[in-house]
């Protein structure tokens, strides 16, 4: 497997060799829904709080009497099928969102996404991405220059210029290879990967 190696200018150069078990990888759609939506159930809080009728704060009197008003019978205004009543069954902190996924499902997930990746001609390869100082300007027009506006840099050391200068571009995340996770590489437009992160990913994944 070749992968497409970029210079500054966007431009394509010599490419450069990958392993097909990491990049030559089949599509499995089911698998990389699985591990999308697990990814991102497992990024939940739990925080979510409602309250049941006996939580909300109501008189307990009854409405109105039981008989004679042509209305419907009503006990207290808690009541879940009253406005501003509790729940029936509210949602509580401590609700567990979280879906297990085994490590081999999820390496195959990876790479089946870094293979469907490099088929859509969407993952490109870089010798290296840095910046002299730590400016947003620098880092906008470096990408600028290579024709890329929604991407995720995969660079195995992000150092602090790096770090300072992406966190203002809202289409831009720059990550080591440990932190590419399956929503980022589906989300983002395109995807550059530095040569030694490449070596990296190879030896996570392969």
């Amino acid at each position: 497997m070749e992968l497409k190696l970029l210079n500054e200018q966007g431009q394509a150069g010599a490419a450069v060799a990958a392993a097909d078990t990491v990049f030559g990888r089949d599509y499995n759609e089911a698998l990389i829904h699985q591990i999308v939506v697990a990814y991102a159930a497992n990024a939940r809080s739990g925080n979510r709080k409602q309250k049941d009728r006996e939580e909300v704060k109501h008189t307990t009197k009854k409405p109105w009497r039981q008989k004679g008003t042509g209305r419907a019978r009503a006990g207290m205004s808690s009541s879940p099928l009253w406005r501003g009543g509790g729940r029936i069954f509210p949602n509580t902190p401590d609700e567990n969102f979280t879906h297990k996924v085994n490590k081999k499902m999820y390496r195959a997930g990876i790479c089946s996404i870094l293979s469907q990746l490099v088929r859509e001609d969407r993952l490109s390869v870089i010798e290296d991405l840095s910046i002299d100082a730590p400016k947003t300007k620098l880092l906008s027009q470096k990408l600028q220059n290579m024709g890329l506006d929604s991407v995720l840099v995969i660079t195995d050391n992000v150092n602090e210029n790096l770090e300072l200068a992406s966190r203002n571009l809202p289409h831009v995340l720059v990550v080591e290879p440990k932190h590419a996770d399956p929503m980022s590489l589906v989300y983002y437009k395109k995807i550059l990967v530095t040569k030694p992160a490449l070596a990296k990913l190879e030896e996570m994944f392969a």
